[in-house]
């Protein structure tokens, strides 16, 4: 019987204390300090309970200073007008967590919660609070040789660090550089580093937007390079004319010393240092290089050869030029006149100058009437007349001009064809 009573007793004591638990105020903050990095979000969170007779008519958070709310609620389920960045993810029974958007480090304080039931003396706040730490990302640079200045080829490691993980790295990072998303992971490897790896890095929680840290701005040094020579306005201009030399080179930092330098003979063994300004301007012609020159070593251009043309040079190819317009002209005109003179054979003149003339000649005892013969027999005489229309040289015509009268002499020739019989 004592069993049974004793079992009764163990059966009964969990509802007893249940009982007892649901008809008592109480406010539970799960988390006594809250951390958050910058730029995120966090819950806080929180329950509630009361007796089972009350109902809750209004429940608010807000941020303690000196042991007191001061101030405005942060959040007041009876006001329609509060910030967004403060969300009550609660409800009117147990649960009372609060979370709050884009985190920013004037946040930070000690939280609670209050709320209110439908008796006059329903009111709880409770003794404690969740205290809100806001934070940075930290980025931890860490070099094989110490801190010293960055020059190509030294390697660099970059961590990000979250400290509200304290010693353990379980927040997702994700690197940038120059504002571009570049790896994930948190620590970012840089080795071999060139003057490519030359920027600004920042590392950001992979999944909270806004939670950029510091920026870490790394500079590779490098002794110069691409060092060239260009030249104004030409490598081969005429005596008398300017011509400038400039010097060019990449360098971090920048370049301190150009030296300007002329070589007098093809083995390179006699070079003289004549200039030490980024341009210069030679004397004559000639090769010449530069060098440029940092703390950290210094790089030669390649050689340029001047070209400084003289006056009996220039003289000279003007004059084969005029000489040779000259000697084309003649040409032509020769060709010219010679077409012009030239005199035609005497064949082509006695074609020109002959006529050739035919007659009917008919028996003197037939009548004759519009050049044909009625009847009788006709015979056709023929002839050649040729005119002498020759040119007569200049001592012809001083010859000439004694000769009181001139008379054109007509040569004619008559050939009379033997003529058959006409039979009847």
């Amino acid at each position: 019987m004592r069993i049974e009573n004793r079992n009764l007793t163990w059966t009964l004591m969990p509802l007893f204390l249940a009982g007892v638990l649901c008809n008592t105020w109480r406010l539970e903050y799960h988390q006594q300090h809250v951390c958050a990095v910058n730029g995120s979000y966090v819950v806080i969170p929180c329950s509630f309970y009361y007796p089972d007779n009350h109902s809750v008519k209004k429940f608010m958070w807000g941020r303690v200073k000196s042991h007191h709310f001061k101030g405005r609620y942060i959040y007041d389920s009876n006001l329609s007008k509060v910030t967004t960045r403060f969300q009550y993810i609660g409800d009117e029974n147990h649960n009372c967590s609060l979370k709050i958007h884009k985190v920013e480090h004037h946040d930070a304080g000690k939280y609670t919660f209050r709320f209110i039931t439908n008796f006059k003396d329903g009111k709880w706040t409770g003794k404690g609070g969740s205290t809100l730490k806001v934070v940075d990302l930290n980025i931890s640079v860490t070099q094989p040789d110490g801190n010293r200045t960055t020059k190509e080829g030294d390697s660099m490691n970059l961590t990000c660090i979250n400290v509200c993980d304290h010693d353990n790295l379980s927040s997702a990072f994700i690197w940038f550089k120059n504002g571009e998303l570049i790896k994930e992971g948190p620590v970012l490897y840089l080795s071999n580093m060139s003057s490519t790896n030359s920027g600004n890095y920042a590392c950001s929680l992979k999944t909270h937007t806004g939670t950029t840290s510091g920026v870490i701005h790394i500079d590779v040094e490098y002794a110069p390079k691409n060092t060239s020579v260009s030249v104004r306005p030409s490598m081969e201009v005429d005596v008398g004319s300017n011509i400038t030399l400039i010097c060019s080179s990449h360098a971090n930092p920048p370049v301190e010393n150009y030296t300007w330098f002329k070589i007098y003979d093809d083995d390179d063994d006699d070079i003289m240092d004549v200039g030490h300004r980024t341009e210069f301007l030679p004397a004559d012609g000639g090769q010449y290089l530069c060098s440029a020159t940092n703390k950290h070593g210094s790089q030669n251009s390649s050689v340029v050869a001047i070209q400084i043309k003289h006056l009996w040079a220039t003289f000279t190819r003007d004059v084969l030029i005029i000489a040779t317009v000259a000697v084309l002209l003649i040409v032509i005109i020769v060709i010219a006149l010679t077409r012009m003179w030239t005199p035609k054979t005497d064949s082509e003149e006695d074609v020109q100058d002959t006529d050739y003339v035919n007659w009917l000649a008919c028996d003197n005892n037939q009548s004759q009437e519009g050049n044909q013969c009625e009847g009788g027999t006709a015979e056709v005489v023929y002839t050649t007349v040729y005119f002498n229309n020759k040119t007569k040289s200049n001592m012809e015509q001083q010859m000439d001009s004694h000769t009181d009268d001139y008379e054109e002499v007509i040569y004619i020739s008559l050939q009379k064809p033997t003529v058959e019989p006409f039979v009847h």
